[in-house]
Formats: C-alpha cells, structure tokens, sequence
C-alpha cells in the first residue's frame, strides 16, 4: 500500500513507519520539522507539511491508499488534537483514501462497567485532563463522520517503548487489563495491530482498543 504518515517522527509515528516498511509498503513520512528529517528510515520518502493545513493534507494523500495519523501535541496545545483530526476527516471525505487515527485511552470505559469513560470519574489526575478531553473530542468527532472511512485505535492504559512480540489482544470501548489489572502494550505491538488493521480492515468508522497478550 502507499501509506502517508503523520506525526513520523513521534514515538508511535516512528514505529508505524517502521513497521510498514518492514511489511513492504511504500511509506511517505510528513514531518514539519526538516531538522527531524534524518530521523526517518532511508527507505521512507520525507516530505515536510502540517496535518492542520487543509491543502497539506489533501497533497500529501493523493493518491496514497491510506493516511495515518499519530500526532500528538505537546503540553499547553492539546486543543490542537481534534483540530487536526477535524482537518484530516474533511481532506478525506468522499475519498477512498482510509484514515486511521491514533487516539487516546481516556475514552474507554472502565471495564466490567457500562461507563463511565476512564477520565470522567474526579479522581482522575488533573494534569492529564487536558488531553484527555481533547481525545474525546477527537473521537466525537470521528463517530459524527460519515463521509470518510476512518478507524480510530485506542491504547491501553500504559503505552511504552518495549519489544514487537507481533501478538495482542482486541477490544471495543472498554479499557483491556489483566487479572492483576495490567492495561499495557509495547509500541512497537501498538504499530502492529495499526498496520494490522490497515491490511485487514475489520472496524471501519469505528473504535477498537488493544492491549498485550
């Protein structure tokens, strides 16, 4: 597949681009940062541009069968999340190109329940609030549309630097834990289960979750 990568520098972004590369696909990498361009593998094409520009957007995704997006804004500009999804859904409406988002665990519910979400409840931590709504406008957003074929991939609690086991477990809207209560999967699986999706899509226009085995 030609697959157009958003965010191909972060620590999802990176893994995702590997990953593809490592499946065959030809992969272009956007990153708005030239100095950052060393950072991509040599086999992945590097184009600079910006997920919030509307015209960036459409550029850099024609032609392409799929775009991803793991953008992830820095402290202070979390309102920028579901700007650049709103951006990347319109860009992709009527399109055949498929957009798969990276998104936020804070949405799920909390297992064995029918909600609430995991960041409702006011014990959850303050600082991470911020983003965490901002992951619920992302989602709300992707769940209004109905004119792109999106697929938006919740990670578990904990998402970490680790080793590709190549395994894991899905789910839909609710957080996956172990008996122990462990919600956790490495990046590297996250990566897989995202290039997993792209080449068997199974949740068109919906949300699934991961977690490890």
């Amino acid at each position: 597949m030609r697959i157009t990568v958003f965010g191909a520098t972060g620590d999802v972004g990176s893994r995702v681009v590997t990953e593809a590369l490592a499946r065959g696909h030809e992969v272009l990498a956007v990153i708005r940062d030239p100095a950052r361009a060393a950072a991509v593998p040599a086999a992945a094409e590097v184009r600079i541009g910006n997920a919030a520009d509307l015209d960036d957007v459409v550029s850099l995704s024609l032609g392409q069968d799929l775009v991803i997006t793991a953008t992830r804004p820095p402290a202070g500009r979390e309102h920028e999340l579901p700007e650049i999804t709103a951006v990347l859904l319109k860009a992709l409406a009527h399109t055949e190109v498929r957009l798969l988002v990276v998104g936020g665990a804070s949405t799920l519910l909390v297992p064995g329940t029918n909600g609430p979400t995991l960041h409702e409840p006011p014990d959850f931590p303050a600082e991470l609030r911020p983003i965490a709504q901002a992951c619920a406008d992302q989602l709300a957003l992707c769940r209004a549309e109905t004119t792109t074929d999106w697929t938006y991939l919740s990670p578990p609690a904990d998402l970490r630097p680790g080793h590709r086991t190549g395994t894991y477990r899905t789910g839909t809207n609710e957080l996956l834990t172990h008996p122990n209560g462990e919600s956790t999967v490495s990046m590297e699986d996250f990566a897989v289960a995202l290039l997993d999706e792209a080449e068997n899509p199974t949740h068109r226009r919906t949300r699934f979750t991961v977690a490890a085995t």
